[in-house]
């Protein structure tokens, strides 16, 4: 049985964005060495109350990740260091990416720095950042001209 699913064009342009982002950054340097820099996986969602990003970074200490906020941006960096093998060790493949990433997501505007919350379990660094409180309309009550309000006098004896 198939299953259809609805295209979503803004869905499709940020994940060619992230692919491009994997491309670019495994692209040759300036001295002919492929790198070796990551880009990890984000997932962004959104509730009620507050924006969620959850960053895959596996086999990283609490003390590799940086987590800054300034100016309404969102800065997660870290550096993955390779693993040293001995040199009887054999290998064929070298596919896990190392190095050090930085990437930048702008917040809704009007949160604030203080409010921002990072957890990190089990290779996911967890941020939420709580939704500024949006200003409510005032209730501005009309007069009409010439109208004045009655005055009860058997209420002020």
């Amino acid at each position: 049985m198939a299953t259809l699913v609805r295209w979503d064009p803004l869905r499709e342009a940020a994940a060619l964005h992230t692919e491009l982002s994997r491309l670019m950054n495994g692209l040759f340097e300036g001295n002919e060495r492929q790198t070796q820099a990551w880009v990890p996986t984000l997932d962004v969602w959104e509730t009620d109350d507050s924006v969620h990003y959850a960053f895959d970074l596996p086999g990283l200490t609490q003390d590799a990740i940086h987590v800054e906020v300034e100016d309404g941006t969102l800065t997660v960096s870290a550096t993955r260091e390779r693993e040293q093998h001995k040199d009887t060790d054999k290998f064929h493949r070298f596919e896990r990416r190392f190095g050090t990433f930085s990437r930048s997501i702008g917040l809704p505007q009007g949160v604030s720095e203080n409010d921002v919350k990072a957890s990190y379990t089990n290779g996911v660094l967890g941020i939420t950042v709580p939704k500024p409180e949006q200003p409510k309309p005032k209730r501005i009550e009309v007069e009409v001209a010439g109208e004045h309000p009655v005055i009860d006098a058997a209420a002020n004896s």
